[in-house]
């Protein structure tokens, strides 16, 4: 066996015993309860950075929330703009990739462009996939649970004001558990992808840890985001174009001081 043979037998158990010790779910830091607050500031500096490819994904999701509309108008039906605006807050986390993008480019003093975020997203495809896969699962699961729902309120006459009450108790219960599901797995695990050389179940796993040892921050963080969603509908959607972006570019921050991913590589191309 020569030297070069032998070399290579030695270090193979390190790199093993090295793949072995990496955590499967990445450490998280203490927040404060306030740092939500210190986020959207920040987000809305990175959003003034670059003002114009923000307002241009946030004119992406102003569109597509207003053919959304405008699809359920002419097809008559309230539940179906209901069940697509819900598939459109479940698969957004994966759109907002070329957010987490331009702040990721800005943090390394970078000059953010369309270009590299295409490029970044292409190079996470994969993990993009697998987490949007996931994501349209539970859509599809929370789709059946909300059809199951209306065995509460029979809709072959007008429901009484009892009837109506159930249906929007067992409908905002059943919605919620839901949403919490997708709000733990993709706060922190899709920045955390654009990031680091990590798969996607360590990222998701790491999210909800921290979500789940930070829950006043985090219940802080979703009700700001539910705020922007509400005034987003509030001015038919032309909110969007600012609060989106800046919900997205904060996400970033809130990443960048929450999750620990010292033991996972940067992407060589944004690593300072």
């Amino acid at each position: 066996m020569s030297t070069e043979d032998t070399n290579h037998n030695a270090q193979a158990p390190e790199a093993a015993a090295s793949v072995r010790l990496r955590p499967f779910i990445a450490p998280c830091h203490q927040i404060s309860p306030t740092a939500p607050l210190r986020w959207l500031k920040q987000g809305f500096k990175d959003f003034k950075q670059a003002p114009l490819l923000s307002m241009a994904y946030g004119s992406l999701f102003m569109l597509a929330s207003w053919l959304i509309a405008l699809w359920s108008w002419q097809v008559g039906s309230f539940t179906m703009l209901i069940v697509l605006f819900a598939a459109f807050v479940f698969l957004g986390p994966a759109l907002a990739m070329g957010l987490y993008s331009v702040s990721c480019q800005l943090d390394r003093g970078m000059k953010p462009r369309i270009g590299f975020c295409l490029t970044q997203g292409k190079k996470r495809l994969g993990n993009q996939m697998v987490f949007a896969f996931a994501l349209l699962v539970i859509f599809l699961v929370w789709a059946r649970a909300a059809a199951i729902v209306n065995i509460f309120l029979p809709m072959a006459r007008s429901p009484n004001a009892s009837e109506l009450m159930t249906f929007l108790i067992i409908g905002s219960v059943v919605g919620l558990l839901f949403t919490l599901v997708v709000y733990c797995a993709s706060v922190f695990s899709l920045p955390m992808i654009m990031d680091r050389e990590v798969d996607a179940i360590t990222a998701v796993l790491s999210s909800v840890n921290a979500v789940l040892k930070n829950k006043a921050a985090m219940l802080l963080w979703a009700l700001i985001i539910l705020g922007s969603v509400l005034l987003g509908f509030l001015t038919l959607f032309l909110a969007f174009v600012v609060t989106l972006p800046v919900i997205g570019y904060a996400s970033w921050r809130g990443y960048r001081e929450t999750i620990i991913g010292d033991e996972w590589q940067q992407d060589p191309d944004t690593a300072a």
